[in-house]
């Protein structure tokens, strides 16, 4: 008789009183394993899930410290004040402001230095405001049965729009303002005679950069920026500027 008949006309024999009592207990031992085996599984889904739990906890704490005490953290936002030193170089085409025609001219650099406050409004996007001096740029020029030396000033004021992309510890932005200056510029001939000239101009400012954050609010940057000044077109700037970050 096949195995699947036998088991089911046992089962209805068990149920009649007709079976054997060894049968009975032995189909009774087969469900109490049964049952014992649902238990432990059930025991061991329960005991998966209280690990699980644990280790994601575990996991999730640790991540919150590291972020608590992560040295190259920062505020997401809020003000912050710095200053910058740097190398400006200033390519003058001509000197046309003080009506000298220059067959001849050598571009010429100076020490500059800016102060700046800012307010970041996230991670990515802050303004800032400063104060620009550029030095006092000079050098040598020939003109048509003549030469001398120039000296340029160049002050102003400059806002700007920055663009900032996180990528782990450092800080890759993109800026773009204007310049508003007074420029001054004195040209002295060999000869003897001088001219000068002042005239107060504002031109557009862009450059980028890379920063880091140290202590949680003391930021690193060093960044290039480029000036369309008129007379002379592709002028800029290398900054090192630190800031405090409130």
């Amino acid at each position: 008789m096949p195995l699947g008949h036998t088991a089911r006309r046992s089962q209805r024999e068990i149920r009649e009183g007709k079976a054997p009592r060894r049968l009975a207990e032995r189909s009774g031992l087969q469900h109490g394993w049964i049952a014992r085996g649902h238990s432990a599984a059930a025991n061991m889904t329960r005991r998966l899930a209280l690990a699980t739990a644990v280790v994601l906890l575990v996991i999730a704490s640790t991540v919150v410290h590291a972020d608590a005490y992560n040295p190259f953290s920062s505020p997401a936002s809020g003000p912050y004040v710095g200053a910058g030193w740097g190398q400006f170089d200033l390519h003058l085409h001509n000197l046309n402001d003080v009506g000298t025609a220059v067959t001849d001219i050598t571009h010429s650099s100076d020490d500059a230095w800016k102060a700046f406050v800012g307010f970041r409004f996230a991670p990515f996007i802050s303004v800032e405001a400063a104060y620009v001096d550029f030095g006092h740029p000079n050098d040598h020029f020939d003109t048509f049965g003549s030469d001398g030396t120039y000296h340029v000033t160049m002050t102003g004021f400059s806002p700007a729009v920055i663009g900032t992309l996180p990528i782990g510890p450092l800080e890759v932005f993109g800026k773009a303002g204007y310049y508003f200056y007074n420029l001054d510029t004195r040209v002295d001939f060999s000869s003897g005679p001088f001219l000068e000239s002042r005239h107060s101009r504002s031109d557009f400012l862009y450059g980028g950069g890379l920063g880091v954050t140290l202590l949680g609010h003391l930021n690193l940057r060093a960044e290039y920026e480029r000036v369309d000044v008129d007379n002379a077109s592709g002028s800029d700037v290398f900054w090192l500027s630190p800031s405090w970050r409130f």
